[in-house]
C-alpha cells in the first residue's frame, strides 16, 4: 500500500506502482469497441502508459490532451490512456476534442489492472478508480520510466519521462 494525496488529504492504492527494470505484468482492460486487450496485443513498440482517474476531470482531460499531441509528434511510440471510465465515454472524449493518436483502455471489467499495477484506490472520494501514474516500457515491456504522482490533482514529469522513452535502455 502506497500514501498519496488527493487535494492533500492522504489517500492509499493497493501497493506500489512497478519499479525500474521491473516487467510489466499482462492486463486485461477493454478497448473503445468493447474488445478485450492484453499487453501482447501492443507488443514490439516503446510505450506510454498513462494511467487516470477518469477523462472526465480537468487535469485527466488536459494531460491526455498533452499525450495525445505528444504521440502525434513521435508515431514510432505507442501511447496507452488507461482509466476506469466505460469505454463509450473514452471514445465521446475522444471525438469531442480531437484525440486520436492515443489508445484509450478501460477497467471497466475488472479492477485487477489497478491491483497489479499498484494504482488501485482503496479509500477517499475516487475510491475504485486509479491513481495517476505514468509509466515508460521498452519493446519488451521492461520499465524503464515509473512515476506516482504524489498528489493526484497534479501532473506526472513528462520530460524526464519522454527522456527516458527515447533514451534508455534497461
Amino acid at each position: 500500500m502506497t500514501q498519496i494525496t488527493l487535494k492533500k488529504k492522504t489517500v492509499h492504492t493497493s501497493g506500489s506502482l512497478l519499479k525500474v527494470g521491473s516487467t510489466l505484468p499482462d492486463f486485461l482492460l477493454v478497448n473503445q469497441e468493447l474488445e478485450d486487450k492484453r499487453l501482447q496485443d501492443f507488443k514490439g513498440k516503446r510505450k506510454v502508459i498513462y494511467i487516470v482517474p477518469s477523462l472526465d476531470t480537468s487535469v485527466c482531460a488536459a494531460t491526455t490532451k498533452k499525450m495525445n499531441e505528444l504521440a502525434k509528434k513521435h508515431p514510432g511510440y505507442l501511447f496507452l490512456i488507461i482509466s476506469a471510465d466505460l469505454p463509450f465515454a473514452q471514445k465521446r472524449f475522444c471525438v469531442t476534442e480531437g484525440v486520436n493518436n492515443i489508445v484509450t483502455l478501460s477497467m471497466i471489467r475488472s479492477k485487477d489492472f489497478g491491483k497489479d499495477y499498484g494504482v488501485l484506490l482503496l479509500d477517499g472520494p475516487l475510491a475504485g478508480l486509479l491513481a495517476r501514474a505514468l509509466i515508460v516500457v521498452d519493446e519488451q515491456n521492461h520499465v524503464l520510466y515509473s512515476e506516482l504522482v504524489k498528489e493526484i490533482a497534479d501532473e506526472p514529469n513528462y520530460t524526464q519521462a519522454f527522456h527516458y522513452l527515447k533514451n534508455s535502455t534497461v
